[in-house]
């Protein structure tokens, strides 16, 4: 397990899906607290798998793999919305398996919006005021340290702001147009 150092650029994904297709965002940030990113990539995959239960990540693996390969920015970190791992006994969950397709060189971070079945590992993270936290699971970081960024993240609403913008981007509420990366 890797100690906490430095571990930006953050790569931040988030996968919506059509009746057969999906739009795969990802915001670059340089840091955790970071307001704003350093690069944003979409892209539209075509054909999906359908949801399988307890199989997503064989639907939604493909689509972060190819908004990653759309990246100019290297990356340490790669957050996923949902669940490294689905249990205490480590079941792979998204997180788990793009981690291993990328042959473990970048730690996985999930943030969860939802309590998943046998997630009681999970660290919660509230925000803002809100009541309902966001469930936290790592591969290769150590997950308190990972919770506490995420509870550091900017914004002060519960969704932190730049995983907020990475699903209006995968849901198609924002065009990569309108968000413009600082000039470095």
């Amino acid at each position: 397990m890797r100690d906490s150092g430095d571990l930006g650029p953050i790569a931040m994904i988030d996968v919506g899906y059509g009746e057969r297709e999906a739009l795969a965002a990802c915001v670059v940030a340089r840091a955790w607290a970071d307001a704003a990113p350093i690069e944003v990539a979409v892209t539209t995959i075509p054909e999906v798998r359908p949801y399988t239960p307890g199989r997503f990540f064989e639907r939604e693996l493909p689509c972060v793999l190819a908004v990653l390969e759309r990246l100019t920015t290297p990356v340490r970190t790669i957050v996923v919305d949902g669940y490294a791992t689905l249990d205490r006994s480590g079941t792979l969950g998204l997180g788990g398996h793009l981690h291993a397709a990328l042959g473990g060189v970048h730690p996985v971070v999930g943030v969860a919006k939802t309590a998943y079945r046998g997630s009681e590992h999970a660290t919660p993270v509230l925000r803002g005021t809100s009541q309902r936290p966001l469930f936290v699971t790592a591969i290769d970081l150590p997950v308190e340290l990972v919770a506490r960024e995420v509870m550091r993240m900017h914004g002060k609403h519960r969704i932190p702001t730049l995983l907020g913008l990475v699903d209006h981007l995968a849901r198609g509420l924002v065009s990569p147009d309108a968000v413009t990366p600082p000039s470095s």
